[in-house]
């Protein structure tokens, strides 16, 4: 019988412990780029978001300007002197938002040719109302162009919120239009009664023209604030602007009905023009700052949101990292595969280390064993053949086989013994 040789432990393959690294990296690739490019869309969210903030605050500076020049061109036309004082702070308020913020949203060229529109005009009042009506004009008409400047290069005309696009809409585009024309159909109506008898047919023609004007902005105006009203989850904004908007819907339907020429010849009532242009431009004036503070709300929180995504995105790509780095680390240092079957079978694998405890081959005393019988003479572990039959008795026959040294795979030893062989 051979005695099966110790299994010689096997170097590991290269390459297949690289293949869990591989792995890894394959899969770490493309999380990395979904994170890169989630990050980037995020951040370009978040500047547009900030951008639109700014636009908010120019608009909030344009306000007060466009009102003071409004009324300083019913002064002109009037012929009544008009204190520059509150054209000036406004003024001055805006260059100071421009200089913040201008670069940002392309608008200081814009501003610069409006300021030196502005400081051009007259501290007094002109000889000629119809004059002061075609200057003040050309001025209302840079500050509308400056609204829509501002509004295009934030963002804010490119909202994508319903509720903050109808309230950018009304208050950077509707109410300065409407707060214009307003303010031009009431000089208008003072015009009119300067004028010769031969030009009042073509006033009246001017005069419906400006009231269209007027009112086309100012209904839509109303029309965008209750849909913001009834599209926003916030209970403050709808308490905030209601009482405003029903006073401004009111004198809008007032300046409609009193702007329309009444009897032959035609006339209009200027002083009542005057008075519901002077209500609707007072609940301009309170609905302006709730709207763009609800719309700065909704920017700042949008921001926010913008920022824990970015977190959560940061967040999931480094577990993810870490991970695909555990797998990696744990298919390199993983042990040597077990022994199969087939190397059993075959003898090339020894699990018992060796036979009875020695070296392979051989016993203690260094003797090799040839034969179950051990007739060369050997003896394995300490001369004991442990593959002798047991012969305690004469003439008894050898029972099973001690099972400590039967090899594993090997055919069972008690059939090679016969019933004489004993007494050889």
């Amino acid at each position: 019988m051979t005695v099966p040789a110790q299994r010689v432990r096997r170097l590991p393959w290269a390459p297949g412990r690289l293949l869990p690294l591989l792995l890894a990296a394959a899969l770490l690739l493309p999380v990395v780029f979904l994170a890169v490019q989630a990050d980037r869309l995020l951040d370009a969210d978040r500047e547009l978001a900030e951008r639109e903030r700014f636009g908010v605050e120019y608009l909030r500076a344009l306000g007060p300007v466009t009102e003071a020049v409004v009324q300083a061109q019913s002064a002109a036309v009037a012929g009544q002197p008009a204190s520059r004082d509150t054209l000036n702070r406004a003024v001055e308020e805006a260059a100071a938002v421009d200089a913040r913020v201008g670069g940002e949203l392309r608008s200081s060229e814009r501003w610069a040719g409006l300021r030196a529109k502005l400081e051009a005009l007259p501290e007094r009042a002109l000889a000629d109302p119809e004059a002061a009506f075609t200057a003040y004009g050309e001025v209302t008409d840079l500050i509308l162009a400056l609204h829509d400047k501002v509004r295009e290069t934030a963002g804010l005309v490119q909202d994508a919120g319903t509720h903050s696009y109808f309230m950018q809409d009304a208050v950077g585009e509707e109410m300065p239009e409407a707060m214009v024309a307003a303010g031009r159909l009431a000089d208008l109506a003072v015009l009119i009664g300067q004028r010769p008898a031969a030009e009042r047919t073509t006033s009246l023609g001017e005069l419906a023209t400006i009231r269209f004007t007027a009112l086309q902005p100012a209904g839509a105006l109303v029309r965008n604030l209750q849909s913001a009203v009834e599209d926003t989850a916030s209970t403050d904004f709808g308490a905030n602007v209601l009482a405003p908007l029903d006073r401004y819907q009111r004198a809008v339907a007032t300046l409609a009905a009193v702007s329309v020429p009444q009897g032959r010849p035609a006339t209009v009532d200027a002083a009542r023009i005057a008075t519901a242009r002077t209500q609707a431009q007072s609940a301009a004036r309170e609905l302006q700052p709730v709207i763009l503070g609800e719309i700065d709300r909704i920017l700042t929180d949008r921001i926010d949101g913008l920022e824990r995504e970015n977190w959560l995105v940061y967040g999931a790509a480094g577990l993810a990292g870490l991970l695909l780095v555990v797998l990696a680390a744990t298919g390199w240092v993983s042990p040597d595969r077990a022994p199969s079957a087939a190397d059993d079978a075959t003898g090339t694998s020894d699990p018992a280390g060796t036979v009875g405890g020695g070296s392979s081959g051989t016993g203690s005393g260094g003797t090799a064993v040839d034969s179950p019988g051990g007739r060369s003479g050997g003896t394995v572990s300490g001369g004991s053949d442990r593959w002798a039959p047991s012969t305690g008795r004469a003439g008894r026959q050898p029972t099973e086989p001690a099972p400590g040294g039967q090899p594993v795979g090997q055919p069972r030893e008690a059939d090679r013994w016969r019933p004489f062989d004993a007494a050889r």
